[in-house]
């Protein structure tokens, strides 16, 4: 009996070195097993902030990361290859346990050691469960919560010598999960946090290939490059250096042989109230036989003296790759202002070899000197744009403040928006800390276009050059979106809400359009998306479910996407507009249920929760919020940069990022819904007072993680669970991914589902 007790327990130390793969709704990560431990240990974590029990925690670093898939016809061959240290100071005897995707979805396993192949078996979810809960008991470790009701593949048993390198690779076949009509491949990357040091390299390559054209292809997760090779053919990559992974891998494709593809994923998570809803569009990318649409673009730029030297160099460059990026039928014209305006030629140019060499003679020859007149330059730039039937893009750019003409900026926008009767989008480039961005923002907003802000050590050209990229090919202009579902009474209100971006805007060749908003009614529907060519209306139906009640989390970054955008937009309101207690409460609610750091929450991540009630943090927002009083000014610009990183994310925005901890006071973020953690500045992270867990927000309060909704409960009116006990498990199986999360979290935590509270605890300390 006590060899196979020893036994058990050599099999189940095997669980820990490498963890790869942990997700909410698919769970494949492998990691590495030290056998020759009697007592246990647990898996590393960076810089704890809640004690631990005295289990010893295993050394190791994982140098590289690579995942390289096909996916083709829904099924993804996947080969990853990861590369470890033994950091210790003695020969570990490891396995490798990969915990399986689900259940059925694996085609074909091979694992191999530096090239040689072990031998390995599969085991079913129950038998892994069995391995899962008595590793935790032992080893007094939550971690692998995360992975009850899922199979695993364990491999034979092999040496790491101390200091020694190995590099582990398995491949595997999968099939692709599908969500209305929506692929996704989802690697659960996450788990890599469980280590002493950041990976140095973590690399994605996955090649799609389809039968049809393939048009959406999204990542909430991660910020993604896209090389498409052909209608049928893409690849996606993703890099990161000396970071722990917090969030794991998606990836949505869909495929469809329309010029524009829509896709709605839907989220509802009460059934009781309103749901959050995603569209996806992509236009395919006109052949250059085609047609495309011909458009207008005016660049009018600041060559006052503020802009002497290195920024004006880097406006002349930015001004050449925009000539570089027209095409043949599309007209032009250049706006050089400073006290004076002028221009490059008295009327619109149309871009060929001739005019494109005479206007970059023109841009050469710029020099700066003299005062700012902004709304001069505006009103003559406004004044090309003579065709309300074909795009127009007007790329304002200034370093500073109206000095000449006109100098009030509410008059400014007021004669702008008045003289804008074609349509034309105005995009505003603020240089410098000295610019407006109030005026920046507002001449935007109203004038459909987008503000950006380029920091004095930034290059201009990179700001200027994304958006010439991007406009480079108008597909759909003024694009409307309407939501029908079958059987709904339009006398109950409309279907659909809160949708950002709102309708209007255009649609560009290659662009990922992403739009956001709340649904009303549910069922089966019908989207028509609408747009203008050339005057003439076009229009491209799909059908689309919205659902009435979400039995998981799967698409619970919806909703975060959601209140990330409505955030911004609120904050843009009460710039705008000015204050009001409604836009207000709305900020201080979502930034406190999301986790949504800006300007004026960052307390939220900087101070113990129990050090204010609501009725402080609500002050403390509105105290904050008079801040937006500052129209110029380094902190006007980070303000003004943040907000606009709200409005336009497309994805959940990582710890670093505007949302999760935009400013400069803000003390770093824990998140699992962020791409990655740098973990560079051990003492701030161990201050650290929220994280993103699965789909919930988590604040430190007192000794004890609560999540937003119970932030200000009693932890007495709470059922009490204390970990590895028949409880704890049962409470597992009971929710099963809805709480596996929350479950393998360390320290006290206290969490609400369905109405209910429960308090997660540490075993007492004479059990561990």
């Amino acid at each position: 009996m006590e060899n196979r007790v020893m036994c058990l327990r050599r099999v189940l130390a095997l669980l820990v070195l490498l963890l790869l793969f942990s997700s909410s709704s698919l769970r494949a990560q492998g990691f590495l097993l030290e056998t020759r431990h009697e007592h246990g240990f647990r898996l590393p974590r960076p810089n704890p902030m809640v004690p631990s029990p005295p289990v010893p925690t295993q050394s190791y670093a994982i140098e590289e990361l690579s995942v390289k898939t096909r996916i083709r016809d829904d099924v993804a061959t996947v080969q990853v290859s990861q590369t470890f240290t033994n950091t210790g100071h003695q020969t570990m005897e490891v396995a490798f346990v990969f915990p399986l995707p689900y259940d059925g979805a694996i085609d074909r396993m091979t694992f191999l050691v530096d090239g040689k192949e072990f031998e390995g078996q599969l085991l079913s979810a129950a038998d892994a469960r069995q391995i899962y809960e008595a590793y935790m008991r032992q080893n007094m470790d939550p971690a692998l919560t995360e992975w009850l009701g899922t199979g695993l593949f364990k491999t034979s048993i092999f040496p790491v010598p101390a200091g020694a390198r190995r590099t582990v690779s398995i491949r595997y076949s999968q099939v692709i999960k599908n969500h209305d009509n929506v692929g996704e491949f989802l690697y659960p990357l996450r788990s890599a946090r469980y280590t002493s040091h950041p990976v140095r390299n973590i690399s994605f390559e996955i090649n799609l290939q389809g039968w049809q054209p393939i048009k959406n292809i999204y990542s909430p997760s991660h910020s993604i490059q896209i090389d498409r090779h052909s209608d049928q053919s893409a690849t996606v990559t993703y890099e990161a250096k000396s970071q722990i992974p917090q969030e794991d891998f998606r990836l949505f494709y869909d495929y469809d042989e329309k010029a524009v593809r829509a896709s709605v994923l839907s989220y509802r998570p009460d059934a009781d109230l309103p749901g959050y809803f995603m569209l996806l569009a992509t236009p395919e990318i006109p052949k250059e036989r085609e047609e495309v649409l011909n458009k207008t673009v005016v660049f009018a730029v600041d060559r006052s003296g503020s802009m002497s030297g290195a920024k004006m160099q880097q406006a002349k460059d930015a001004l050449k790759f925009v000539l570089h990026h027209l095409r043949a039928g599309d007209t032009f014209n250049i706006i050089a202002y400073d006290s004076e305006i002028e221009s490059f030629a008295p009327e619109l140019q149309r871009f060929d070899e001739s005019s494109r060499k005479a206007a970059l003679a023109y841009v050469s020859g710029l020099f700066a000197g003299g005062s700012t007149n902004i709304e001069g330059a505006l009103s003559v730039a406004m004044d090309q744009f003579k065709d309300p039937k074909r795009p127009g893009y007007l790329m304002f750019m200034t370093d500073g403040l109206p000095t000449v003409g006109e100098k009030n900026t509410a008059i400014i926008a007021q004669r702008v928006h008045q003289v804008n009767n074609t349509g034309t989008r105005l995009f505003t480039f603020g240089v410098g800390y000295d610019v407006n961005s109030r005026l920046l923002d507002e001449l935007s907003s109203e004038n459909r276009g987008q503000a950006a802000y380029v920091r004095p050590n930034e290059e201009i050209e990179h700001a200027v050059g994304r958006l010439s990229r991007r406009i480079e090919t108008p597909v759909l202009t003024d694009v409307q979106l309407l939501f029908e579902v079958d059987n709904h009474d339009e006398t109950d209100g409309p279907v659909v809400n809160r949708t950002y971006p709102g309708n209007g805007f255009d649609l560009f060749a290659g662009d990922q359009l992403v739009v956001v908003g709340r649904y009303q009614a549910t069922g089966a529907a019908k989207v028509t998306l609408s747009g203008k060519v050339d005057g003439w209306e076009k229009k491209f139906d799909y059908r689309v479910q919205l659902r009435e009640h979400s039995k998981d989390e799967t698409h619970a970054f919806v909703e975060k996407l959601w209140a990330v955008r409505r955030v911004g937009e609120i904050i843009d309101q009460i710039d705008l507009q000015g204050e009001n207690e409604e836009l207000t409460n709305e900020l201080a609610s979502l930034s406190e249920q999301h986790g949504i750091i800006t300007p004026y929450t960052t307390f939220l991540a900087e101070e113990d929760a129990s050090a204010r009630p609501r009725i402080g943090r609500l002050g403390a927002v509105r105290e904050s919020l008079q801040r937006l009083q500052e129209e110029a000014g380094e902190d006007a610009f980070r303000q003004r940069f943040a907000k606009g990183r709200l409005k336009s994310a497309s994805r959940l925005p990582a710890s670093d990022e505007a949302g999760f901890g935009e400013t400069q006071s803000a003390a770093p973020v824990a998140s699992a819904g962020s791409s990655n953690a740098d973990i560079s500045n051990s003492n701030a992270l161990q201050k650290r007072r929220l994280m993103h867990v699965g789909a919930k927000a988590f604040y430190w309060s007192g000794d004890c993680w609560k999540d937003a909704e119970s932030i200000d409960a009693d932890e007495k009116d709470a059922v009490r669970i204390e970990r590895f006990t028949g409880a704890y498990f049962q409470l597992a199986e009971q929710y099963g991914k809805r709480i596996t999360p929350y479950l393998a979290m360390t320290g006290k935590v206290l969490v609400q589902l369905d109405g209910q509270r429960y308090l997660v605890v540490d075993p007492p300390s004479d059990q561990r």
